[in-house]
């Protein structure tokens, strides 16, 4: 991880921005050792790129959770607004994206390099809202079209943050959030050439062994 030097800061986007889902991710910035913008909340994001920036600048330590969302508009909203600054401004870069998937309508879909199902488990395919598997490789879901065309290291599919039948409960401890997180790191890690793949000094949270297919 970055200290607070005159790297740029690591940021692992979210596309989602709901209430439950930033309760989700308070919990698994906190078991992992990340740090979470809980400013970026926000059914659309209500922050602008640029005040997105400052409060990346100001978290204590990397990679740094960023929450974004278009609330399902077609158009480019605020939170691909908002992406599009973090992409290009030289303080922040974006190490990898969780591309939540929902059921909205008339999108393309992002490809994912892989996913986190709603036990915790690493897949190769894409999921749905309930974190379900599905036969695809592309992620449906708010704000996610918004990835296409972006030069991002990794893209990491899951289901509804926070939900996913109660499975991934904020009261339950939000195991399958923390679950993505954990792998994010890990293959942040082995693309880095840490191949003890143990960022934070634990083990993924699964609810079942992790099945673990990194090449």
């Amino acid at each position: 991880m970055h200290g607070l030097g005159s790297h740029p800061r690591r940021v692992i986007v979210v596309t989602d921005g709901d209430r439950v889902a930033a309760r989700a991710l308070a919990i698994a910035a906190k078991r992992t050792g990340c740090s979470f913008v809980a400013q970026s909340r926000g059914n659309p994001t209500r922050l602008s790129g640029v005040e997105l920036v400052r409060c990346i600048e100001s978290a204590q330590r990397d990679p740094v959770i960023v929450m974004l969302d278009d609330n399902g508009d077609p158009a480019e909203a605020a939170g691909e607004s908002a992406l599009r600054v973090l992409y290009a401004h030289p303080s922040v870069e974006i190490a990898a994206i969780l591309a939540v998937a929902s059921h909205t309508g008339g999108v393309r879909g992002t490809p994912v390099d892989f996913s986190v199902d709603r036990t915790g488990r690493r897949v190769e395919r894409a999921v749905d809202k309930e974190g379900r598997e599905t036969d695809s490789y592309l992620v449906a879901g708010d704000t996610v079209d918004a990835l296409c065309g972006l030069d991002v290291p990794l893209i990491v599919g899951i289901g509804d943050i926070g939900k996913m039948g109660g499975l991934d409960a904020p009261a339950r401890g939000s195991p399958v959030t923390t679950s993505a997180i954990e792998w994010v790191l890990m293959e942040l890690a082995w693309r880095a050439g840490r191949r003890h793949l143990d960022p934070g000094g634990h083990s993924p949270t699964t609810t079942k062994p992790a099945r673990h297919t990194i090449q």
